[in-house]
């Protein structure tokens, strides 16, 4: 009983794997990528005149059009070639030898995928309704316009349906005629090697329909431009880079096809005293010395327009942040607001008076910089431990 399995596993005059360069448990997937790119390669179009490409090539398609099959493939495993011999399928003598058919086997699968640029008869053909293009505006905003939120007034001058002959393009709003070059396909058929090839109909540019007389409004586009103006709401909290779509208010489909949108790119201006992080937003304030030595308050702007007070605590550093909550920037479509930092710097007075430097002096003189100034005590300690540890060797080295 296992005699036939053995026969035609292993006296197969050709082994179909062998030819695609797969394994016996190769998927579909990997036939058909295999398949594809035996297929290019062997292609007559580019081995013109080559017979052993040409023979390659009938061997690709013949071992591919029985794998990719699952029965034929369960029966060749079996019994190699002869399933397809003795009055049954035999892929190389159909149609006297070998068959080029387009529209089937392994062709129709793949070869439309290969050549897409104008084979496909689907690619050909093209819809009469065409959707029209979609435009893009650009708008400035301030950061306040940004948080508040704001309605804008577009003036677009736009390709609007012409009314003179309701966007067929025809005087009178006749309808298009059906092409006679292509006969309504938008594509002619031409021969090249071995396969019925197919392009764009130059005399319709691919539509399947003419225009016998024009309209003198649009000249057969189905288009005039006009201008309108246009309505947007921008939310509140919108970021710098957001677009908003306005659908339908884009560029005039042709021949009765829909209208393409409208996207306004909004950019946010920078601000001269925040600086935006998402929700958050940043400002750096000076702080008087003595406000920072001795506490106080420091007044700062909102981006809603009021004003707000921090507590300054003695002895306050330059960079030292404070967090004003609930006070930076909304968030689109919502109540919630983010929060407000204010990065203090400590100012250094100039311009002193006689007076003032006197006390100052005094100050100097009077306190335990230790304990006034503890970040400069600690570095210059560091600093001195530094240049001990490096003249100690050298110190050393003398005694």
């Amino acid at each position: 009983m296992g005699i036939p399995f053995v026969w035609g596993r292993f006296c197969m005059s050709k082994d179909y794997y062998t030819i695609l360069g797969v394994s016996r448990s190769a998927s579909q997937d990997e036939l058909k990528k295999a398949f594809r790119k035996l297929a290019v390669k062997y292609h007559p179009d580019k081995n013109p005149g080559d017979k052993t490409a040409e023979q390659k090539f009938k061997e690709v398609n013949e071992a591919y059009d029985i794998l990719k099959d699952d029965q034929k493939r369960a029966a060749y495993d079996k019994f190699g070639e002869a399933a397809f011999q003795g009055g049954g399928f035999d892929p190389r003598t159909q149609s006297g030898g070998f068959s080029f058919n387009m529209g089937g086997g392994a062709f129709s699968d793949i070869f439309e995928e290969i050549f897409s640029g104008g084979m496909g008869h689907n690619s050909a053909h093209q819809e009469t309704r065409i959707r029209g293009s979609d435009l893009r505006h650009d708008i400035s905003l301030t950061l306040e316009e940004a948080f508040h939120g704001k309605e804008v007034r577009l003036k677009l001058r736009l390709p609007v349906t012409c009314t003179a002959c309701k966007g067929t393009g025809a005087e009178g709003g006749a309808q298009p005629t059906t092409c006679s070059a292509c006969r309504g396909t938008g594509a002619v058929r031409f021969s090249q090697g071995f396969f019925t090839m197919e392009r764009t109909c130059s005399q319709c540019g691919g539509t399947g329909h003419t225009i016998e007389k024009k309209c003198t409004q649009c000249r057969g586009t189905g288009r005039v431009p006009h201008e309108r103006t246009l309505k947007a709401t921008i939310p509140a909290g919108i970021e710098d880079g957001a677009r908003i779509r306005l659908a339908g208010e884009g560029e005039a489909g042709l021949r009765g096809g829909s209208p393409g949108d409208l996207y306004i790119f909004v950019r946010v201006k920078p601000h001269q005293l925040f600086q935006r992080e998402g929700n958050a937003l940043h400002c750096t304030a000076p702080l008087k010395m003595t406000t920072a030595a001795l506490s106080g308050t420091l007044e700062v702007p909102t981006i809603d327009g009021t004003k707000a007070q921090i507590s300054i605590p003695q002895g306050t550093q330059s960079g030292q942040t404070f967090r004003l909550k609930g006070k930076g920037m909304t968030a689109v479509r919502s109540n919630v607001r983010g929060d407000m930092f204010i990065h203090v710097q400590v100012e250094t007075p100039i311009n002193l008076t006689s007076r003032q430097k006197e006390l100052l002096e005094a100050f100097e003189k009077e306190g335990d910089s230790g304990k006034t100034n503890p970040q400069s005590e600690g570095f210059f300690a560091r600093i001195r431990d530094f240049w001990q540890e490096l003249c100690e060797p050298e110190r050393r080295g003398k005694e």
